[in-house]
């Protein structure tokens, strides 16, 4: 088990002395984030933690690496103003800003920044496996595997409701929402669950209602939102609700729950299902895992961010705490040196307990950080985490019937690869 990081312990204690660093050049972090638009709720929020992150790593003297310490600075760029945009801030924090670490979201705006990024050897850390491939070995997946841990959600639902078989769902057409489509196809196949219907909508689809209207046709025990960014989801639940249907609901997020609870009633949000927790949870409070002191983060975040908590508040400034942890074994920002310290016994904990480096299977290299992930339910107007699920063993137990809803929707890393046009002998 590692270690608590600095910046917890500073959380903890706040006891270390301040050191003068003020002529060392800064270690800068990029982001490469959605901070407009659908998706700006994934971008924003976490960004926001990392403040707090580094506001605790520079109160007390900054970033140690090679016996000196320095100052954390970060670096913005909104991924929603397109990919060329993209590509070029990635340029100008790698070739004029010299950043060590660039967070991003993944998907579809931060394409052509990643290959850009591969080339140059930068360490990027993504919410997104489904980005993952074997051409990309400086990306990695340290704290959120989407859509991977929404099979727990799917196996607690089958477990506790046993009578909700037939599934409607919806997914938005993207890189963010296809993968998670693939997944909770392959979920439900191995609950025993029928799929009685299933939508793909454009992401800039307004007609929740439309939607909704259409899978309340099929006659379904449970509507599942699959990833759907969270203007969509909310609109959608409140569809559902002004709809009166009077089934369980399952999807990726719950963000802004309080507002969904204004929207419709507390009895229907109680069949909300949904897989990120509120971090004062009491279930948190004594588990062992690496992102330390969870209900303190959590309450300097909500003091300092009030109503801004959701899904990404913690998890761009979790990884940000593990890549901390592998700076200080390796003693360099060196993108080879931290990778190698991040993937050291190929096992450590993440957010939730313990996890190893998994996605050979599925991805093509094991760079995802895969382990346990929690079930959130809404009890007496408040998100409580109802069972802890394992990522890894419905992974052992499914990850053909996995490999094949990914292929079907040209999700593989093979599938994305430029074909290689076979040599002509006569070098025509």
């Amino acid at each position: 088990m590692s270690s608590p990081s600095f910046a917890q312990r500073l959380a903890v204690s706040g006891s270390l002395p301040r050191l003068d660093v003020q002529n060392r050049a800064p270690i800068r972090i990029g982001f490469l984030v959605p901070l407009s638009g659908p998706q700006q709720g994934w971008g924003g929020p976490g960004v926001d933690g990392c403040r707090i992150w580094v506001d605790w790593i520079n109160a007390r003297g900054g970033l140690m690496v090679g016996g000196k310490r320095h100052l954390v600075e970060m670096q913005l760029h909104d991924s929603a103003e397109g990919p060329r945009a993209t590509l070029a801030a990635a340029r100008r924090m790698i070739e004029e800003d010299r950043v060590r670490l660039v967070l991003i979201l993944g998907g579809d705006d931060v394409e052509p920044a990643l290959d850009y990024l591969m080339e140059r050897r930068v360490l990027v850390a993504t919410l997104l496996p489904s980005d993952l491939s074997p051409d990309r070995p400086y990306l990695i997946a340290p704290a959120e595997v989407h859509p991977l841990f929404n099979v727990t959600g799917v196996d607690w639902l089958a477990e506790t409701h046993p009578e909700a078989r037939r599934v409607a769902l919806c997914s938005q057409t993207d890189l963010l929402g296809l993968p998670s489509l693939a997944v909770y196809r392959a979920a439900f196949e191995a609950a025993g669950r029928e799929i009685v219907d299933e939508l793909r909508y454009d992401p800039a689809e307004q007609d929740a209602a439309g939607l909704v209207a259409r899978m309340m046709a099929a006659d379904p025990d449970v509507l599942c939102w699959c990833s759907s960014a969270p203007p969509m989801i909310e609109e959608l639940t409140v569809a559902a609700y002004e709809a009166g249907f009077k089934g369980q609901i399952l999807c990726c997020t719950g963000d802004d729950y309080p507002r969904l609870l204004q929207r419709t009633s507390a009895a229907f949000m109680a069949r909300f299902t949904f897989q990120f927790p509120d971090f004062d949870d009491p279930l948190l409070a004594d588990k062992a895992f690496f992102f330390r002191r969870p209900k303190a983060f959590y309450d300097a975040y909500t003091d300092r961010f009030p109503g801004r908590w959701n899904a990404v508040s913690w998890e761009y400034a979790s990884i940000l705490d593990l890549w901390h942890d592998a700076v200080e074994v390796a003693d360099s920002t060196a993108p080879v040196s931290v990778l190698a310290a991040l993937k050291r016994g190929r096992q450590m904990p993440n957010a939730f307990g313990p996890a190893r480096w998994w996605g050979d299977e599925v991805f093509g290299i094991d760079n995802a950080l895969v382990g346990e992930w929690p079930v959130v339910r809404i009890r007496d107007g408040k998100a409580r985490i109802v069972a802890f699920g394992s990522v890894l063993d419905w992974l052992d137990r499914n990850g053909d019937r996995l490999l094949a809803e990914m292929e079907r929707l040209g999700l593989l890393w093979s599938q994305r690869l430029p074909p290689v046009l076979p040599v002509d002998p006569m070098g025509k």
